[in-house]
């Protein structure tokens, strides 16, 4: 039998999954944790053999409590489970340790063999998620945005000029169509509207 901790700043999810999972004799939920520091704790105390720990909480953050357990020695398997897929949020839990990574849509038996899996340190990536790594290991990481230029890039998407943007970032015009120029050329398109898309796409902008 598995053990299990759940880790979701979501009651109906965190519901929701210790039905699913306390109705499989192959899994037993041990335990329950609303975000990163009380997932901390639990892992400590409870030593589930399976973390299921949601990225975005308040307070202390999936990621962070990932690399906190890890430092602790907690043996516990770390699968990711959550609703984001993009690579700000898929490539640290993959560098925090995590040992898989899937979408809460993912179906049930996807999710039983995925735990099972995780269980005897196998990776698991859901799809979408193993597309992006593999984007990412096409791409040399010269290729990548700076911070700079997705700030750029985030002020074009809500509508800001040049000089709007400029202005917002302390810095010329000039630098701006600089930036502007080197975003095109990474991300392969010919203008503003194209790169506002292509980086929605490729996770250096969310919604």
């Amino acid at each position: 039998m598995i053990s299990l901790l759940i880790v979701d700043d979501h009651p109906v999810v965190r519901d929701g999954l210790r039905g699913m999972f306390g109705a499989d004799p192959r899994f037993e939920v041990v335990g329950e944790a609303a975000d990163g520091a009380a997932a901390i704790t639990a892992g400590e105390q409870l030593r589930p053999d399976v973390i299921l720990m949601d990225l975005r909480m308040p307070g202390t953050n999936g990621v962070t409590a990932i690399k906190e357990l890890a430092k602790r020695g907690v043996p516990a398997r770390v699968l990711v489970l959550t609703t984001y897929d993009t690579d700000s949020d898929v490539l640290p839990a993959i560098e925090a340790g995590a040992t898989g990574y899937l979408l809460k849509e993912a179906p049930r038996e996807e999710l039983f063999r995925a735990v099972e899996a995780a269980a005897q340190g196998q990776a698991v990536l859901s799809p979408t998620v193993a597309t992006r790594l593999m984007g990412q290991l096409r791409h040399p990481a010269a290729d990548l945005l700076s911070e700079r230029e997705i700030e750029v890039l985030r002020l074009i998407a809500k509508g800001a000029t040049n000089r709007r943007a400029a202005e917002q970032l302390f810095i010329s015009q000039a630098t701006v169509k600089t930036h502007l120029l080197h975003v095109y050329a990474k991300l392969g398109v010919n203008d503003r509207a194209a790169a506002v898309a292509a980086a929605f796409a490729q996770g250096y902008l969310t919604l």
